[in-house]
């Protein structure tokens, strides 16, 4: 299993406060997906930064509170699942949500820090 990429992920309720945050510490929208997996309640906005950073902000109104989680892109998502299933991690109840570019889970880990699991679909 190879990463791809790795960077924070805010879930919120309200993202356009985080997004304007971002914008004024220098980041710009790269892409908008929404209506992932046929779900309207899920948006996720791409941001990054001259110097190559990207934060991910995805809204979700089934949010309780703002929640901070890490990005992990891998090249073998059921590989990646597995080693992290191996070290205690639990995936989301929300199960896997895939659309036409990207499938991607949430990963608990036993003391409370997550990933976001994301594989992107090549044509």
């Amino acid at each position: 299993m190879k990463i791809t990429s790795f960077n924070p992920l805010i879930v919120t309720t309200d993202p356009e406060k985080t997004i304007k945050l971002f914008e004024e510490l220098g980041f710009e929208k790269r892409h908008t997906k929404d209506d992932l997996d046929g779900r309207e309640d899920i948006v996720g906005i791409r941001m990054k930064d001259a110097n190559g950073f990207y934060v991910d902000i995805v809204k979700s109104e089934n949010a309780k509170q703002d929640m901070i989680t890490i990005r992990m892109n891998v090249d073998d998502f059921d590989e990646a699942r597995e080693m992290l299933e191996s070290h205690g991690f639990k995936p989301s109840p929300a199960g896997i949500v895939t659309d036409s570019s990207s499938k991607s889970i949430g990963m608990y880990s036993p003391s409370g820090f997550s990933f976001s699991l994301v594989q992107h679909i090549k044509n």
